[in-house]
Formats: C-alpha cells, sequence, structure tokens
C-alpha cells in the first residue's frame, strides 16, 4: 500500500504504553482504516495490479474491468473489497484467481447467489443467468408496512395522474406529510428499478418529481 503522503499522528494507545510513553504520539506510516483516503488509496492500489495482469478498466464504470485473449473473455466487477467474475473460459478464470491469491489475501466463496440484495439465478443447460430481487423487495414491503398488500397487474393504474395540486398547501398538511416516510419509500423503489425491476421505471420517475413536497 502507498505510504502516506501528508502527516497524520494519533494519540499513543493503552497497548502501546510503556514508562516512558506518557508524551509520546504515534506516526502514522500508512493507511489504516478509518483515515479517509482509505478508499481511494485502496482503489488506485488494485487498479495497479489488476492493470499489470492485462485487465482493461470499462471507460463508463471505473469498478468494472475485461479482459479478452482471443476468443476467451473474463469481466471483474469490484464492490469495495468484494470481487465478481464472470468468464467465458475456466481456465482463464482460475488464472485471475491464482494471480489475485497472490497479491491479495483473498476467500474464494464459490459461485456467486447473492450480491447487494440481489439474487443470481443461473440455468446452464439453458444459457440463461438471470437476477431478482426478491428478498429485498420483501424487506422493503415489511419495512412499510405493505407486507401483506395486494399484487397489481401494472406499476400503474389506467388514468392515474400526478400534480403539483396534491401536494401540501399548509402547515397542517405539511406536517401530517411528515410523518409518511415518502423519500425513503422512493429511494427504495429507486434501487430495485436500477438493478432489476426496470418495469418500474416510468412510475419511480414520476413519484421522484415530488421528493422536495410529497
Amino acid at each position: 500500500m502507498e505510504t502516506l503522503r501528508k502527516l497524520y499522528i494519533c494519540c499513543n494507545q493503552k497497548i502501546f504504553e510503556s514508562s516512558d510513553s506518557k508524551h509520546l504520539i504515534c506516526k502514522l506510516k500508512k493507511f489504516i482504516y478509518g483515515l479517509k483516503q482509505v478508499s481511494r488509496q485502496w482503489y488506485k492500489k488494485f487498479d495497479q495490479v489488476i492493470s499489470s495482469f492485462g485487465f482493461k478498466e470499462n471507460t463508463v464504470d471505473q469498478c468494472i474491468y475485461h479482459k479478452v485473449n482471443g476468443s476467451k473473455f473474463i469481466l471483474l466487477v469490484l464492490y469495495v473489497d468484494d470481487i465478481l467474475l464472470a468468464n467465458s473460459d475456466i481456465g482463464l478464470l482460475h488464472e485471475t484467481k491464482r494471480f489475485l491469491s497472490n497479491k491479495f489475501e483473498m476467500k474464494d466463496l464459490g459461485n456467486a447467489s447473492f450480491v447487494l440484495g440481489i439474487q443470481i439465478h443461473r440455468d446452464r443447460s439453458r444459457g440463461i443467468l438471470g437476477l431478482s430481487q426478491t428478498a429485498y423487495i420483501d424487506k422493503v414491503l415489511s419495512r412499510f408496512g405493505m407486507k401483506d398488500c395486494a399484487l397489481g397487474d401494472t406499476p400503474i393504474a389506467k388514468g392515474d395522474k400526478f400534480s403539483l395540486l396534491q401536494c401540501p398547501r399548509n402547515e397542517v398538511e405539511k406536517q401530517e406529510m411528515d410523518k409518511i416516510p415518502y423519500a425513503s419509500a422512493v429511494g427504495s423503489l429507486m434501487y430495485a428499478q436500477v438493478c432489476t425491476r426496470l418495469d418500474i421505471a416510468y412510475i419511480v420517475g414520476m413519484l421522484g418529481r415530488y421528493l422536495s413536497n410529497p
């Protein structure tokens, strides 16, 4: 890990105390958890290591990398210190795992089944890879007291309209609306929409227009 470019000092901890350490402080030489630069330095270190192995950074999302070897390819997704790998060749996969294991302390958890609240479904015989958020959506429904709600055929009923005229227009109405976690509910829907539920994008976009004054 890269050494510190700024001077950081911290109070001497009890585990380092000795008879002559009462008025001493510690000078940090390398990054430790808790410093605001840690995540940036970790990304720079990982980028340097993985790039040396022939991986190229995605131009849109810098936490996605790819490596192509003829007709073979492998994708790497980095989320903090968790790594997802998707590949077309098992040999390239094992080669990448061995390289990363030699560079970092790692634990291979095998085939991914859940990541960030998203369930991964595979049907290798049919060549299908699917994503769902059933557990996440059930948790959201439970949080907002809608666990036993009825299913709808569409995200929005025909004829439903929203306008500023429906927003609170006086202090009493605003105080009543403050009791409803509108922004939190819309935010939860946005996460589902971005990840797996593209079908609710239109209605979530409409609801998002009224976050400042629901």
